[in-house]
C-alpha cells in the first residue's frame, strides 16, 4: 500500500486516531476501488462521504442527467448543474472536496454484461439504484465476481441497509445469504411504485445513505462488524432502527 502524504495524514487524523481504523486502515481506503451504481439520492451521501473518507478510486455508473426535481434530495448536485449527466457533476464535486481521490466515470446503465468486462478490476460494489432489475443484476454479478456489495433502498419516509458476501463462509463453515436468500424474486412489475408517484423525504436518502458509506467504511478497514446477514430497517416517522437476520436458503434457491 502507498504511504499517506504529510497533507494525507493531517486531512484524515480523526480517522487515524481511532483504533478501529489507524494508519493502516486509512491506507487501505486510499488503496480501496470502490464501484457505486447511481449518482442520484443514495448515490449523493455515498460517493460524498467515500471521498472525504479518502476512498482512492471512486467509481460511478450512471446514464441520467440533473434534474431540478432532483436537488431536493440529491446533494452532490447543485443549481449551476442542472442539464449535466449526474456522473459529470459527481466527479466536480468530488475533485472540489478532495484532490486525492481519482474518479471513474461510466455514462450508461448498470448490467450484468457491463459488470462482467468492468467489476473485476473494483474491490466493493455499492448500490444505490431505484429499480429491482439493476438491483438484481448488482447482487448476481457482486456474487458472480466474488465482491462485497453494500445495499439500500428508500420508501416514502424507509429505507433498509444489509451487506452482502455470499461467497464467503461463516464461523459455522457455512456461506453467508445472498440478495435472493433475502429477496427470492423481484416484485411484479408496477406493484411497488417509484418515488417520482408518491414523493419521497429528502432528508431519509441521506440517512440511508450515509450508512451505506459507514458500511463500505467497515468492509474496507475490517472495522466493526458489517450488516452481513442483518437487514437494517429505518422508520423515519417514528425514529426507530430494527434489525432482521436472515440465512442463506438451503433449497429453492436461484443462482
Amino acid at each position: 500500500m502507498d504511504p499517506l502524504s504529510l497533507e494525507e495524514i493531517e486531512r484524515y487524523k480523526r480517522h487515524i486516531l481511532l483504533p478501529e481504523i489507524g494508519g493502516a486502515g486509512q491506507q487501505r481506503l486510499k488503496a480501496a476501488r470502490v464501484l457505486a451504481i447511481g449518482a442520484g439520492g443514495l448515490g449523493a451521501p455515498v460517493l460524498h462521504y467515500l471521498a472525504a473518507a479518502g476512498v482512492g478510486t471512486l467509481g460511478m455508473i450512471d446514464d441520467d442527467v440533473v434534474s431540478l426535481s432532483n436537488l431536493q434530495r440529491q446533494v452532490i448536485h447543485d443549481t449551476g448543474t442542472i442539464g449535466e449527466l449526474k456522473t459529470e457533476s459527481a466527479r466536480k464535486t468530488i475533485a472540489r472536496l478532495n484532490p486525492h481521490v481519482r474518479t471513474l466515470v461510466y455514462e450508461e446503465r448498470f448490467s450484468q454484461v457491463w459488470a462482467h468486462d468492468h467489476l473485476p478490476s473494483f474491490d466493493l460494489l455499492i448500490d444505490g439504484s431505484d429499480n429491482f432489475d439493476t438491483r438484481y443484476a448488482a447482487a448476481d454479478a457482486a456474487e458472480a465476481a466474488k465482491r462485497p456489495l453494500v445495499t439500500g433502498a428508500v420508501g416514502r419516509f424507509d429505507g433498509s441497509v444489509t451487506v452482502l458476501k455470499p461467497y464467503e463462509t461463516s464461523a459455522d463453515g457455512n456461506l453467508f445469504p445472498g440478495y435472493r436468500d433475502l429477496f427470492p424474486e423481484p416484485p411484479p412489475q408496477g406493484l411497488i411504485p417509484n418515488c417520482a408517484e408518491t414523493g419521497i423525504v429528502g432528508a431519509l436518502t441521506g440517512v440511508i445513505g450515509t450508512l451505506m458509506a459507514m458500511e463500505a467504511i467497515k468492509v474496507i478497514t475490517g472495522a466493526g462488524e458489517p450488516l452481513i446477514g442483518r437487514l437494517l430497517l429505518y422508520d423515519a416517522l417514528s425514529a426507530r432502527f430494527e434489525t432482521v437476520r436472515y440465512k442463506r436458503r438451503t433449497s429453492g434457491r436461484k443462482p
